[in-house]
This record gives C-alpha cells, structure tokens and sequence, in this order.
C-alpha cells in the first residue's frame, strides 16, 4: 500500500465505477427491477461510507505489522463488497432479460 491517501482514491474510484454501472442499467435496460437497483446503489453507498470511515481509523497504530495486515483486510473487503454488489446487479439484469 502506498499511502492512505491512495487508499482513499482507489476505494471512491471501485464503488464510483459499481454505482456507474447501477445507473447505466436503470438508463438503458427498461424492464429491469429499478427499486432493487437503486436498493443495491444505496448498499453501494453506505459500504462506501463505512470503507472510508475504517481508512481513517486503523487498529493497533503502534505496530506497523497489524497496521499493514488492518489495510490488506480493508482493500480485501472493498473488493468483495464491489464484486458481490455486481454480483447482485447481474442477477437483476438476468431476471429482466428472462
């Protein structure tokens, strides 16, 4: 990890790019479910919140060991967040295809 500050960008940037997707689906796909698409942009926007608060405050500041092992799980969780709201987005697109 190279800075908290970059950590910060990098994590706005991944939910920026979920949330895009969300709302291309609801411009361009009229038959999709647009209440749980924008229910899965509001989960997008408070797992933005809380990975932004978490970069803030990191456990065990005195050892650099737990610190490095805190941010490793933060950026971890970002992706797994982003990648199962995606998850959840496709599902809806299929279901409005079918």
């Amino acid at each position: 990890m190279a800075s908290v500050k970059e950590l910060k960008k990098d994590i706005d940037a991944l939910m920026t790019l979920v949330l895009t997707d969300c709302f291309s689906v609801l411009e361009y796909n009229s038959k999709v479910n647009s209440e749980a698409v924008l229910a899965i942009a509001g989960d997008v926007i408070n797992t933005h919140r809380e990975l932004r608060m978490r970069v803030k405050h990191p456990d065990g500041k005195d050892n650099s060991k737990i610190v490095r092992n805190y941010y490793n799980q933060l950026i971890s969780d970002a992706l797994k967040e982003a990648d199962a709201a995606l998850e959840r987005l496709s599902a809806e697109v299929k279901k409005a295809v079918v």
